[in-house]
């Protein structure tokens, strides 16, 4: 327990504290009781800080320096604490130049680390909200989750082993999953394995199969030359056997024909003489010839030329009836243009009706070209609509993006706020009244820089609330979002009248002499019910905002009145007056960065855009309304347009038909003369034609006398190669019987030289090929042993042997889509089934064992733990029937294998005509809330382990009847023998309380006139207080 507690120079709200203050705690009840600002809670903080507590616990300042009081350059605290074994005085001095601590254990110096293992080895825990509970983390109890207080609760009353035995199993259990995982994919894998490596082993088994027919016809592809080889041999000498007897039977029929080689011979020197002649015959046939040709070319000149004059008096002919067949039609297009024009002749005149015509073209014209005008005019204003359109889309569209960033930034802090937002925005026609979103998404700051200012003013519970103009609204939203959809968030309503425009107290030109330049409702944008709201609960509208100026003369403003709260350029000011002494006291703390509203969007300014694209949309239809019904009335134009022109073409062309009917006539008389005159007299020009034929048939008659004389060379030589041709057939009779006799004895025997040579080189080429199947050296002719023994269980004969091959080249190929890489893969994935199946078995064996130890480690965690949750409710039941009330603890999890999900409920009701109800930082009031913590604790008073307990101003929200029934509970609790020493913090005491021997009652006092605790003469005080009762 805590023997002794000295703190001096202490941050206190009270700027007149002194220096050291020395406290004697009692072994059980204390109860601090003084005034607000008196300094009740910085004995709270010595006790944490001077613990090696964090002052993240405490929840005001983040710097340890901050809790020295103003004006002091170090601060110390001096705590004693009781031990079987002698007491343990630890002792802390903070510097505030560098925010370093110095520490002292029993008079010696040693580290912060030291100090920590020292509380920790006596079972101290400040962190554990279940035995040090400051002022500001009153509310975070009813907000820590279940499982949070099942640890904080483990740690505090439960045995030491207990919090380990929990976090061991925890451990277990996330290696237990991790093996299961790990188990399951590994036999998950090795399923996948066999079953692969079953649908692959018939695959195998078939490449096997079709191994063995490859490796045949392998050995009968080596086989097939060697067996080609021997029957080309055996051929071979067959052919050179039938050569040697074909040559020995052509010499005998050379030797019979000796008698017709001479006659050939005689006939061959008769033929000689006549050959000569005939050679020169046919040099002068020849010439001859040449001038028969040029004879031939004449007459041919002469038959074309006959043909010209033929063809040129056809054309005559010809010409002369067309001539006549266009006089004709002339005549006729002369008469009937002469009837049209007698007929036109008798029309009137057709000019005024044309004048009318030109007028109303011309009015359509003018019509036309002005909406034409007007058309143009529209399409600019739609041109320039249009563009005005796109700019203020790409505002809108940023404006919208920045309204995304703040909405991923309220997710991302607040899930449930963002799912209700979703919510709101879908079902909002069902409020009677005015609903806004969270006010971090409708709040626009001015200027990025002073959103830090905002944030930090407005706690973020109400940043992220949503307001409402109604309460029956807000009720509706909250039984929906709250209780339906089970969602945490939070909902304020405006005050009925509106306190938007609420005047500050002062005129910010009176204090911008100190540096103040606006207050802070001016610094941002909001609607109307938002900015009521923050005027009614945060002052905006009298918060004044600073800058270096002002903190540079900040012991000045702080003493001007009417002041509560203000900002310099870096820290927030917060002034409160005592009731007591009529002092000011002050405290500071930095200004954080903003988080939330430095993306500023501009509600009135998004809305002015959205109205103005609606406005300019509109407009757009209504100029697309008018060119459409002017594009009506544009084609109708020119359907008139057409008609009159059309009709005025008609109207001109009769105009001017006679003139063209006159000049027609004219044209054609004028072409009908100059026809007639151009005739051709056919009688003259065919007598002329036949005096042409006749002269040039007389000199084709000549030509041909000339050609017949030259023909009779021709017939000399031709007598001449009759006698020749008579004895040159004898020759060849002579010759065709000499060589019929030895002709094909001669042909067989170049046959079968030729055969012999071939069938040598195949026999060369079939060896090289066997020794190249065979892998045999190139001096080799014998078939190696090995091979020798397997050709002998192979067919012999080609027949057969290609026969086989056919069918084992069948046979493998039914084996298709098969490769090496199957057998391959199947014997990897084999091994790879029995490493598995290894692997499986080693960590299904480390599981068993997990699972052993887990529920060895369970019985040693869970049943004591049931038994002190059933000790807890069952303190916790008795202190809420004693209030007529009703509650209860129990141990809660989903699933009894989740050990990091198990965690304490604790459910209460405070009504008769109600559940029972989980304790939430939302369901529950804050007195219900405040109750509900304070039980909570006693119920574990009688079971702490830990030397003592601290709670700060629990009673704060309470009401009378509850905080008389609560502070019994405390004193009945507190002051056993059998419990640890309690500090109850309190800054008021309602009358007649029943009191205990047991407790100590620590009163502080604080102002200027308090004496220095080493002038305090506690005697001569009871003296008087003796003497003042006895007047």
């Amino acid at each position: 327990s805590t023997a002794r507690l000295k703190k001096g120079c202490w941050s206190t709200e009270i700027s007149t504290s002194q220096l050291n203050e020395v406290i004697y705690p009692g072994p059980n009840l204390n109860m601090i009781v003084g005034a607000n600002g008196t300094g009740k809670s910085s004995i709270v903080c010595a006790i944490c800080l001077g613990l090696a507590g964090k002052t993240a616990i405490l929840g005001r300042g983040d710097k340890v320096g901050l809790y020295v009081k103003r004006g002091c350059n170090k601060g110390s605290v001096e705590i004693e604490l009781h031990k079987a074994q002698g007491n343990l005085v630890i002792n802390r001095e903070i510097h505030v130049e560098n925010n370093q601590s110095t520490w002292m254990l029993n008079g010696k110096h040693t580290s912060q680390k030291t100090v920590e293992e020292e509380v920790k080895a006596l079972q101290i825990q400040v962190s554990n909200l279940c035995q040090f509970l400051p002022q500001e983390k009153v509310g975070e109890f009813a907000k820590m989750t279940k499982v949070e207080l099942l640890e904080a609760t483990e740690k505090s009353v439960g045995p030491p082993e207990m919090y380990e035995f929990h976090c061991e199993l925890k451990t277990f259990r996330t290696k237990e999953r991790e093996l299961e995982n790990v188990c399951k994919e590994k036999a998950s894998a090795l399923e996948k394995f066999k079953q692969r490596n079953e649908r692959n082993k018939h695959d195998v088994e078939r490449y096997y199969e079709k191994k063995r027919h490859l490796d045949n016809i392998k050995m009968l592809e080596k086989k097939k030359p060697w067996v080609e080889y021997e029957t080309a041999r055996k051929e071979l000498e067959g052919v050179k056997k039938s050569r040697e007897d074909a040559k020995k039977q052509l010499k005998t029929v050379r030797e019979s024909q000796a008698p017709m080689l001479k006659k050939i011979q005689h006939i061959d020197s008769q033929l000689r003489p006549i050959e000569n002649q005939m050679k020169d015959k046919t040099v002068s046939i020849r010439e001859a010839s040449q001038k028969c040709k040029q004879k031939q070319d004449q007459l041919d000149r002469k038959h074309r030329e006959i043909e010209d004059i033929k063809q040129a008096f056809s054309l005559k002919q010809t010409e002369a009836a067309d001539r006549q067949k266009r006089i004709s039609n002339t005549r006729r297009m002369i008469d009937d243009l002469r009837a049209e024009l007698a007929n036109v002749g008798d029309q009137s005149d057709v000019t005024p009706q044309i004048n009318a015509v030109n007028a109303e073209l011309r009015r359509i014209q003018e019509e036309k070209a002005k909406m034409e005008g007007e058309k143009a005019d529209m399409r600019r204003e739609k041109d320039n609509l249009n563009g005005e359109c796109r700019l203020l889309k790409n505002r809108l569209r940023s404006l919208d993006d920045m309204m995304k960033i703040k909405e991923e930034k309220l997710r991302g802090r607040s899930k449930d706020t963002y799912a209700a937002v979703q919510w709101l925005r879908q079902n909002k026609h069902i409020f009677s009244g005015n609903v806004y979103e969270p006010m971090m998404l409708v709040i626009s700051v001015r200027n990025p820089n002073h959103a830090k200012y905002v944030e930090n003013h407005i706690p973020f519970n109400d940043l992220r609330a949503f307001v409402f103009q109604k309460r029956e609204d807000m009720e509706k939203f909250m039984m929906e979002v709250r209780d339906s959809q089970n969602l945490r968030v939070n909902s304020v309503f405006a005050p009925e009248e509106s306190c938007a425009t609420r005047a500050p107290s002062r005129p910010i030109e009176s204090l911008k002499r100190f540096g103040f330049f606006a207050y802070l409702r001016e610094l941002f944008d909001a609607p109307e019910e938002v900015m009521s709201y923050l005027c009614n609960q945060y002052k905006v509208h009298d918060v004044p905002v600073g800058t270096d100026q002002t903190k540079a003369m900040i012991k000045t403003v702080i003493e001007e009145p009417y002041l509560k709260v203000l900002y310099t350029a870096e820290e927030k000011y917060s002034l409160k007056k005592s009731f007591y002494s009529g002092k000011t006291s002050t405290s500071n703390s930095a200004v954080r960065p903003s988080q939330y509203l430095t993306m500023a969007v501009d509600a009135e300014e998004k809305r002015q855009l959205e109205e103005q694209i609606r406005t300019a949309e509109k407009s757009m239809q209504a100029i697309d309304v008018q060119m459409s019904a002017m594009q009506e009335r544009a084609a109708k134009l020119d359907h008139c347009d057409n008609e009159l022109r059309a009709q005025k073409k008609g109207l001109s062309e009769m105009k001017g038909k006679k003139r063209q009917l006159e000049q027609k006539i004219s044209t054609k008389q004028d072409s009908l003369r100059q026809m007639e005159q151009g005739g051709i007299d056919l009688q003259k020009a065919e007598e002329e034609t036949k005096a042409q034929i006749s002269a040039v048939n007389s000199q084709k008659v000549a030509i041909v006398a000339e050609f017949m004389a030259h023909m009779k060379l021709s017939m000399e030589k031709v007598y001449m190669a009759l006698e020749t041709v008579g004895m040159t057939a004898e020759k060849t009779k002579l010759e065709t019987d000499c060589r019929e006799g030895s002709a094909e004895l001669r042909q067989a025997c170049a046959m079968l030289e030729q055969r012999k040579a071939r069938l040598l080189e195949m026999c060369k080429g079939l060896m090289r090929r066997a020794r190249e199947i065979c892998n045999m050296d190139p001096g080799e002719s014998a078939v190696p042993p090995d091979l020798h023994t397997a050709f002998s269980q192979l067919p012999d004969t080609m027949d057969e042997i290609d026969a086989m091959l056919n069918e084992e080249r069948s046979r493998a190929d039914c084996f298709t889509g098969l490769s090496e890489n199957v057998v391959d893969e199947y014997n990897r994935r084999e091994q790879e089934i029995k490493n598995l199946e290894k692997e499986l078995d080693e960590k299904s064996n480390a599981l068993k064992t997990y699972r052993q130890n887990i529920s060895e480690a369970k019985e040693r965690w869970l049943n004591p733990l049931k038994q002190l949750v059933e000790q807890i409710n069952d303190k916790f039941s008795d202190f809420f029937r004693s209030m007529q009330c009703a509650g209860e603890v129990d141990l809660h999890s989903e699933n009894e294998e989740e050990y990091d999900k198990y965690g304490i409920r604790i459910r209460v009701k405070f009504r008769s005509s109600t559940q029972l109800h989980e304790l939430t930082a939302h369901h529950q009031s804050g007195g219900e809330r405040s109750v509900s913590t304070m039980l909570y604790l006693m119920a574990l008073q009688e079971l702490n382990r830990c030397p003592f307990r601290v709670v700060d101003e629990i009673n704060q929200g309470m009401d009378p009847v509850n905080e008389r029934r609560v502070f019994d509970i405390v004193v009945r609790t507190a002051c056993k023998e059998t419990t640890s020493q309690y500090f109850f913090i309190t800054p008021k005491l309602l009358q007649n309380l029943q009191y205990a021997d047991e407790m100590t009652v620590l009163c502080v006092h604080n102002g200027p006139h308090m004496l220095p605790p080493n002038k305090w003469d506690e005697k001569a005080f009871t003296r008087r207080c003796v003497r003042r009762k006895g007047k």
